[in-house]
């Protein structure tokens, strides 16, 4: 039976920067950091959901070259999907981060879902940052 989620890849261009950016930027906690002559294994979790990691890697084996390739050209442009993180408040939890230096795209705006901001990793992955209120479909509408 599958009870939760519990690792999902976030593909870098530098393994130990990102490390850096995640814990130190962000306040991710690290996991594991493990180096091998051929592989670097690197995971970092939010302080309060250790269950979920994210798996910081390369674009790489065991993906052939060409696919690594695109990803790698998705993230240079700086367009590369990332993931969500729920905040208590949106405005000040950006206005925290901008100020560590994180780029951002897009500044906190209202949604029917609540507040959301979308900000830029140091690899070009998109991190929606989302502030949300109870909502149904009619709010949509």
């Amino acid at each position: 039976m599958i009870t939760n989620v519990s690792l999902v890849t976030v593909y870098v261009n530098d393994i130990d920067e990102s490390k850096v950016f995640y814990t130190e930027k962000l306040g991710f906690v690290l996991k594991e950091d493990i180096k091998l002559p051929d592989f670097h294994w690197c995971t970092v979790y939010q302080a309060d959901h250790p269950e979920l990691r994210l798996a910081l890697m390369k674009p790489g084996p065991p993906m052939d070259e060409e696919s690594a390739e695109s990803i790698r050209r998705i993230m240079a442009k700086g367009s590369m999907h990332g993931f969500g993180i729920r905040v208590d408040n949106c405005r000040k939890t950006f206005d925290e981060l901008v100020a560590k230096g994180v780029e951002y795209i897009q500044e906190p705006s209202d949604r029917p879902y609540g507040v959301e901001a979308v900000l830029r990793d140091n690899s070009g992955n998109w991190l929606v940052l989302i502030e949300e209120k109870p909502y149904s479909p009619d709010d949509f509408a």
